[in-house]
């Protein structure tokens, strides 16, 4: 049975790290939903090597991804004061702006984790039952 930890981050907070350090306080898990602001927005590309900061400020349209104790695999689309909107991968620096509601499934049954996987060239997650 999922564990459900509703969170909501104050002003200041780095993003991508209070979200690592709230899962590894309670276990690896998946984050299915967040809304909320930020100062300015880091983002990496597809296929992008390095993450590129997005002066701001911006709203968070949606959140979502996986935190396991090797890393975490998060994306994320923002939108401007025009209405553009903008997404990828969640690096750190996201530093939140006014409010951050986000809410982390954690598994206690699984064991959530990241190795080399051959066809991709990256770590991938695999995901076990615990004690299987």
């Amino acid at each position: 049975m999922p564990d459900y930890l509703p969170l909501r981050l104050q002003p200041g907070t780095d993003l991508r790290a209070a979200l690592e350090q709230a899962a590894g306080t309670h276990g690896a898990g998946f984050v299915v939903s967040g809304i909320g602001s930020l100062a300015d927005a880091q983002l990496r590309y597809a296929d992008a090597p390095d993450q590129v900061c997005l002066p701001g400020p911006w709203e968070v349209l949606s959140i979502a991804g996986t935190i396991t104790p090797d890393g975490a695999h998060l994306h994320m689309s923002v939108s401007n004061g025009d209405g553009r909107v903008v997404g990828g991968h969640v690096g750190y620096g996201n530093v939140v702006r006014t409010t951050m509601e986000v809410l982390l499934v954690l598994m206690p049954a699984w064991s959530l984790g990241r190795e080399h996987d051959a066809a991709t060239g990256f770590k991938e997650l695999v995901v076990r039952l615990r004690g299987a």
